[in-house]
């Protein structure tokens, strides 16, 4: 065999082992054959008009000459279409054969055999009259059959790209849980700060996930779920984030929004899917953000079939978790009261940690959490701000540093000082500083005599809070604000307590009563805080003989667990009177302490009104320069 036939032989091997490759449609495709089946549709469209339009050329003649040319025989067809009638025949012109066509409208409420009859024409007998559909129900015919066929056609182009790109419209029963493998949740107990006591309880989490012969060895068992209950931005998320990366096992985050879904049984189909994956992937952690959005007690007005159904299957699911499964269930809620009582039972979510609010020396870690990344000047005392930032949380007080952070690069400086983070403080608490504003002179007197009222009260009352800073300076809806710093943070809050708040509250209205002659509508924020502060000593914390130790509730406070009784007060009339009459004795004996303390105090009320006149703003340590 020569070189030339080995070389074709081998071209021929080739071609019967060559696998021919079917290109996908490339992008676009499916707008060009839609944009085909478009004009196809237009061109049939436009066909059908012209048709129609000369189906009918001839004369247009009343019906009673066609059926007169009828009766004469006149005529070699006659074709009835709908509500026209044609009516042809042939005749000589010039010795050519000409075709003659007439036709007539048939009026809605006529019948064209019925006219025939009336004019003794013996229907039998006709010949060549013909009743046919007319020339657009055809194309009608054809226009739909090639709308059904592209129909068809695209929803099989759609169809087949939702397979080439995973089915994302089809896949409404997948869980859409997010899934980060071990460390890549690239958080730890390092970064959680201010709540020791609840990482030492999630510390058990960990070492089951990492050891967990050890408590298999001891017959332990270890919880199945655990719920994290506890204020917006505590930290639930944060610590189900650090359980995992401690853990360095799998950790698959969703919220309890997500499995909400407009189809019924959606949240269901997601929830098995869910844990499905999880077991494959375990051990490892899920963790359900807002649970209470799925959870809600059953049967209420809260809950909806769909949701009772997703609930159903998570209790389900948790249940078929067995030991060795090394499944681990956390959820998130700051809503522990809506929640169904079967998911609290123990081999469930048996085991509930509370997230407080951080104190003291919790806030100020957190502080030096979130300063890692800042630079700050030497006068900065993150301290103090602890110390004044009582019930703010730790994302309140990441935010409250981001705030710093922005008002130094505002002024192009890299490094932070005292007074950002007081600006910040103020700006978070009351709205941002209105600059060159123009104010009365007079408006501007009667807010520092109404500062000055809130911080000599406060001075002259025991257990009142120190004041830390005084200012004239117009934020959001304040004309001014007087801060407080408290000396130490305390877990309960005593009688005296809440009477010195009250009193040095209505300072400031007393204060334009006395000095200014007139009142003002800028104590409507004191007031609302001081009716509520009165209300709750009334009504939730029993400080009155008259009224014992008895919360006395609204009944619309039992309406978000879905089993409201009829609405209105759960107290009676007799006890409504009583609790009206005390509240209003308390803020009225306040008021009249704070007028006593005023008059006796006004050298000190109109020294600092000057100073505040010329300052502005004056700190803790010149307020209490006056004094000396």
């Amino acid at each position: 065999m020569s070189q030339k036939e080995k070389a074709k032989k081998s071209a021929n091997k080739k071609k019967k082992n060559m696998v021919i490759r079917v290109s996908p449609p490339k992008k676009g495709m499916t707008s060009r054959i839609a944009a085909i089946l478009i004009g196809s549709l237009v061109l049939t469209l436009a066909i059908n008009f012209v048709i129609t339009a000369f189906s009918f050329q001839g004369s247009e003649v009343s019906l009673s000459e066609i059926v007169k040319d009828i009766s004469n025989e006149q005529y070699d067809e006659v074709v009835i279409k709908d509500d026209i009638v044609t009516l042809d025949y042939n005749t000589q012109e010039d010795g050519e054969e000409v075709l003659v066509r007439k036709y007539a409208l048939i009026a809605n409420d006529t019948d064209f055999y019925t006219v025939v009859s009336n004019s003794d024409i013996d229907i039998k007998t006709l010949e060549n009259v013909y009743y046919k559909p007319r020339l657009d129900v055809t194309f009608g015919d054809i226009l739909t059959l090639v709308m059904v066929v592209g129909a068809l056609y695209l929803g099989f182009v759609l169809i087949k790209n939702m397979q080439k790109s995973g089915g994302q419209i089809m896949d409404f029963g997948q869980s859409k849980a997010k899934l980060l493998m071990g460390k890549k949740t690239k958080s730890s107990f390092d970064d959680v700060a201010g709540i020791d006591e609840v990482k030492v309880e999630l510390t058990e989490i960990v070492d089951f996930l990492e050891n967990p012969k050890k408590f298999a060895k001891a017959g332990a068992r270890i919880p199945k779920g655990v719920l994290l209950v506890g204020a917006p931005g505590t930290g639930k998320t944060l610590l189900a984030k650090a359980i995992a990366g401690e853990a360095g096992v799998p950790f698959f985050h969703t919220s309890g929004s997500e499995f909400e879904e407009m189809l019924v049984g959606a949240g269901a189909s997601r929830v098995r899917d869910l844990f499905k994956k999880a077991r494959k992937a375990a051990p490892c952690i899920i963790f359900i953000d807002e649970i209470d959005a799925v959870a809600k007690k059953r049967g209420t007005v809260l809950h909806s079939g769909a949701g009772e159904q997703t609930l159903n299957q998570i209790l389900v699911e948790m249940d078929g978790l067995e030991e060795r499964t090394n499944v681990i269930l956390l959820a998130a809620t700051n809503r522990p009261d809506v929640l169904d009582p079967a998911i609290l039972r123990p081999g469930r979510f048996d085991r509930t940690v509370m997230v407080p609010m951080p104190d003291f020396r919790g806030r100020g870690e957190i502080l030096a959490v979130h300063s890692q990344n800042k630079k700050f000047d030497e006068s900065v005392d993150l301290e103090s701000l602890a110390k004044k930032t009582i019930g703010y949380s730790g994302a309140d007080l990441e935010n409250l540093l981001n705030e710093s952070a922005i008002i130094a690069a505002l002024d192009e400086r890299a490094v932070i000082n005292q007074e950002d983070i007081s600006e910040a403080y103020l700006k978070v608490k009351l709205g941002r500083k209105k600059k060159d504003q123009e104010r009365d002179e007079d408006d501007l007197r009667t807010t520092a005599y109404h500062e000055a009222g809130h911080a000599i009260v406060a001075k002259f009352t025991p257990f009142s809070d120190p004041v830390e800073q005084i200012s004239i300076i117009s934020r959001g809806r304040s004309g001014g604000v007087t801060v407080y710093l408290p000396e130490k943070d305390t877990k309960h809050l005593f009688k005296d307590q809440i009477l010195a708040y009250l009193r040095s509250g209505v300072a400031g209205r007393a204060a334009e009563e006395i000095f200014v002659g007139r009142i003002s509508t800028g104590a409507s924020a004191d007031i609302d805080q001081v009716s509520r502060l009165a209300r709750e000593m009334v009504m939730q914390y029993g400080m009155f003989e008259k009224l014992g130790m008895i919360k006395y509730g609204d009944a619309e406070e039992t309406k978000h667990l879905g089993y409201a009784y009829g609405g209105g007060r759960a107290y009676s009339e007799e006890y409504a009177k009583i609790i009206d009459e005390e509240i209003k004795k308390l803020v009225d004996n306040a008021y009249i302490d704070a007028k006593k303390i005023l008059e006796e105090k006004r050298e000190y009320v109109e020294k600092l009104v000057e100073l505040l006149l010329e300052k502005e703003v004056l700190t803790g340590q010149e307020f209490e320069e006056i004094f000396v």
